[in-house]
């Protein structure tokens, strides 16, 4: 990984902030000293390379840690009581607590907004996906969204070997996409999105952009 930055100190500084260490432990190459050019034209930036270490499992612990200081901040009377490794891309989040109702809000708008906060900020500085329980939302909303969709299997997919599914909100879409993946590993299962409104679409994997689904 490279980094960038007007002076050789600043570009170590930046490599130890984004590896959570000091300075001195940073083993880095000199791609490029600093250059200030001729009459301040041409000017150069110091750049280095280091070696991206970071592991999930290091990860968990940088991310628990940042989440109990900022909901210390907040009106919300709850704790995160875990934030482990879900899978190779994925980190779990787990949010319990007095006030994990409010946190979820009603019809789960504050989860989403929350889940949405989370996912932006963690892939982007460092490039793993979130799945995010507070209480057991999550696992409640799977549950109730199984029956729908074992109906949809049975009614829609297996008479026709197409079909999408009704209009899923939030956190609901992407739980559907799951579920029907493990249910219909040979089918394509993808999220389709019209006026706003986010569905579930599946068909032949050899047909999945010929525009079969259901009204």
């Amino acid at each position: 990984m490279k980094i960038e930055a007007k002076t050789l100190d600043e570009a170590y500084s930046k490599a130890a902030e984004y590896l959570h260490c000091s300075v001195t432990e940073i083993n880095a190459k000199i791609i490029q000293n600093p250059s200030k050019g001729l009459f301040g034209l041409f000017a150069k930036n110091a750049v280095i390379e280091i070696e991206d270490c970071m592991n999930i499992e290091k990860l968990t612990e940088i991310i628990k840690n940042d989440l109990i200081a900022l909901f210390e901040k907040s009106c919300f009377n709850v704790e995160i009581s875990e934030v482990s490794k879900y899978n190779e891309e994925t980190v779990f989040v787990k949010i319990e607590g007095e006030d994990a109702a409010l946190l979820i809000g009603k019809e789960g708008y504050r989860y989403n907004a929350l889940n949405y906060m989370l996912y932006n900020w963690i892939h982007q500085k460092y490039g793993f996906k979130v799945r995010l329980e507070i209480a057991e939302f999550l696992k409640t909303q799977k549950e109730k969204l199984k029956d729908y969709l074992d109906f949809f299997v049975e009614e829609k997919i297996k008479p026709r070997g197409y079909g999408r599914t009704r209009a899923l909100d939030g956190i609901l879409a992407f739980l559907a996409l799951e579920i029907l993946r493990e249910k219909l590993p040979e089918k394509y299962v993808g999220i389709k999105e019209k006026n706003g409104e986010k569905y579930i679409i599946v068909g032949e994997r050899y047909e999945h952009n010929s525009g079969n689904s259901d009204a």
